[in-house]
């Protein structure tokens, strides 16, 4: 069996027991998952690997307070989620607002076809912007619930407990965030960053 093939609350109980192996197994599992989610909240690169750093900081220091009453993947997005909406008040305190966006070289998430010309990439770079923009003008709640589950894929139960509200309120705010960012979306403001 390979380290590919265990569960993530193997790999957890595995840490936990002192096999640092599991713990860099886990990095590599989630480190781009999460970079990606939280870069959802602050839209800055930079700052969402610091924050993701942080989270695998947490997770090394409090490997221990992981109880498996929950999915292990639901538990580390929820500190990746607390870090990002904590950096995101701090922010706001310090009336800083940053919207960096990512160069080709930075950009991780999109796997490209070779078969695409110029104007195809310059257009989903357009497109990528544009939903990264909108985004950014929903509030943290909608936010959240979007990059969860339309992003992040997750199902509705997962992200009721990560978020800690009742599955008909997740199903709502997702519906209404949908609503939301269809709404910037269509807003004839200029999107080019």
């Amino acid at each position: 069996m390979s380290e590919f093939d265990v569960s993530d609350e193997v790999l957890i109980n595995q840490f936990k027991n002192g096999d640092i192996r599991s713990f860099n197994q886990i990095v590599i599992r989630y480190k781009d998952r999460l970079i990606h989610f939280i870069y959802g909240f602050v839209n800055d690169i930079d700052r969402a690997e610091d924050l993701v750093q942080d989270t695998f900081m947490k997770l090394y220091t409090h490997k221990d307070s992981y109880r498996e009453i929950a999915k292990f993947s639901t538990w580390l997005y929820t500190i990746a989620g607390n870090l990002a909406r904590t950096e995101l008040r701090k922010l706001k305190r310090r009336k800083t607002y940053s919207i960096s966006s990512l160069s080709k070289d930075d950009n991780d998430f999109i796997i490209k076809d070779d078969d695409r010309g110029p104007t195809e990439f310059s257009n989903d770079k357009y497109l990528q912007n544009k939903v990264e923009k909108a985004l950014s003008r929903l509030s943290v709640d909608f936010r959240t619930m979007i990059i969860l589950r339309d992003i992040q894929e997750l199902s509705y139960d997962e992200i009721s407990t990560i978020v800690d509200l009742p599955l008909g309120t997740v199903k709502s705010r997702i519906n209404r965030g949908r609503v939301k960012l269809h709404d910037c979306l269509q807003q004839k403001e200029d999107f080019n960053l």
